[in-house]
């Protein structure tokens, strides 16, 4: 069996073929915001997670950087259309499609991406083409049904932990495991390794999201965005809805108030909420379900039926990007 690619090596692939997925220069409005997208950088996450688990199996397995690039294409896509819904300016410090060209392009060309992440998949071979299929297309309902939550609960005044963790499964975390469940079937797992490797996916994409939520109350502003974003959005994460399931009613009643206080300036507001938020334990809390979450994750990787050095590369993409060293 040949050496693994290393992450680097894995990542210039993926962005090499990424531009050279070719786009027609006409319709302008339709395909500039595609191309405009794709260029923006990103962690590319998903296609690196599809490419690791695929090489878990064996290398260079046919049809995995089309899939990657489908996976990265799609979410991509989700991105244009969430950016016309939070009415969000900036993706990546740059404008977003909807601010530079519009709700109307913005719409249309994520339609036009969907349907490219698709033509993408034409390159999975065909033997594996309806296993394939059949997991993006959960994963693609899947990702709408966690939005859809998401918005949903924007206008509720009561959300549960058990309820945000749903959503943030649905939202985050299944593209990630449809995307490390593709990346097995193409390297020919077994029906084990790939549930295993879906759990893992699962696991890692609840701890990256609640550390999102704890860096943006808690992080520092390197890392490119303001501190205290949610706070002032008032959004329901899981730092705001511990809070409220661990309050009594005077706190409850005070973090509502506080909210809603339009006379408080913005580091006021961000100040009084993480005061309470300190006073109730809610970082610490966080902190433990972020680490409980990752140990689970790398957990499910000790039962693969692959040698456990093969494992090593996906443990340190995985603890790379919780900011660990293990």
């Amino acid at each position: 069996m040949k050496i693994m690619r290393t992450l680097e090596q894995l990542l210039t692939s993926i962005e090499n073929h990424l531009a050279q997925t070719e786009l027609p220069a006409e319709p302008e409005l339709l395909y500039a915001p595609i191309a405009y997208s794709l260029s923006g950088g990103g962690k590319r996450l998903r296609p690196m997670l599809l490419l690791l688990a695929a090489e878990l199996f064996g290398e260079e397995v046919p049809g995995a950087l089309p899939a990657a690039a489908a996976v990265e294409v799609f979410h991509n896509f989700t991105l244009l259309h969430d950016d016309i819904m939070d009415n969000a300016a900036v993706r990546r410090g740059k404008p977003s499609v909807h601010a530079k060209w519009g709700p109307n392009v913005a719409i249309l060309s994520g339609d036009a991406m969907l349907i490219c992440a698709y033509r993408l998949l034409q390159g999975v071979p065909a033997g594996r083409l309806p296993q394939v299929l059949a997991v993006f297309n959960r994963m693609a309902l899947e990702v709408c049904e966690g939005q859809q939550y998401d918005m949903d609960f924007e206008r509720r005044l009561k959300v549960s932990v058990v309820e945000y963790m749903h959503m943030i499964e649905l939202k985050t975390s299944v593209l990630l495991a449809g995307a490390v469940e593709i990346g097995a079937l193409l390297g020919g797992a077994s029906e084990e390794d790939c549930r295993r490797l879906r759990r893992f996916a699962v696991e890692l994409g609840l701890a990256f999201q609640l550390q999102d939520d704890l860096l943006d109350s808690y992080g520092d502003e390197r890392l490119g965005k303001a501190i205290g974003g949610d706070i002032l959005e008032g959004k329901k994460t899981y730092l705001m809805i511990t809070a409220m399931s661990r309050a009594d009613e005077a706190t409850r009643e005070e973090l509502r108030r506080t909210y809603a206080d339009a006379a408080l300036s913005d580091a006021e507001k961000i100040a009084r909420v993480k005061a309470i938020y300190d006073r109730l334990d809610v970082p610490r809390l966080t902190e433990q379900q972020i680490g409980l979450r990752f140990e689970r994750a790398l957990a499910m990787l000790d039962g693969l039926s692959v040698d456990a050095a093969r494992t090593q590369m996906l443990r340190e993409y995985a603890a790379g990007l919780m900011g660990r060293k293990k």
